[in-house]
């Protein structure tokens, strides 16, 4: 039998699948504490950042122009600093539901990807 995660492309796809997953889990426990005094929002790295290539920023070569390079990039929202409420309470819902929408969207992207890999598949062993 063939093992479909040995092909990189799948490997990939399911490495992104599963930090969806982790991510998913984090924001909804973000969004079940909105109310919790003194909880703070928490969130993964960008899953750029587990592929370990830096992400790419621009860069000034001169006054008036600007190329592509390697750099810090934005800071991370996890260490970014954000509203706090009186209560220490550092969730803000809209945010954190903006957040999973957006997680949503990827986690659909990357399952369409991988059923038109295999559907490409299938189409060059002639099924």
């Amino acid at each position: 039998m063939f093992d479909v995660a040995s092909i990189p492309l799948f490997a990939l796809a399911d490495r992104r699948l599963a930090w969806i997953d982790r991510r998913q889990h984090v924001l909804a426990q973000n969004v079940a504490n909105a109310d919790t005094p003194g909880w703070r929002a928490h969130d993964l790295k960008p899953f750029a950042a587990l592929l370990g290539r830096p992400p790419i920023t621009l860069a000034a070569t001169e006054g008036t122009t600007m190329t592509a390079g390697a750099g810090a990039g934005a800071p991370d929202a996890a260490t970014a600093p954000g509203e706090v409420a009186p209560d220490g309470n550092g969730v803000v819902l809209d945010k954190e539901l903006l957040k999973v929408a957006e997680t949503d969207t990827a986690h659909e992207l990357t399952v369409n990807l991988v059923q038109a890999w295999v559907g490409m598949f299938r189409t060059a062993i002639g099924r």
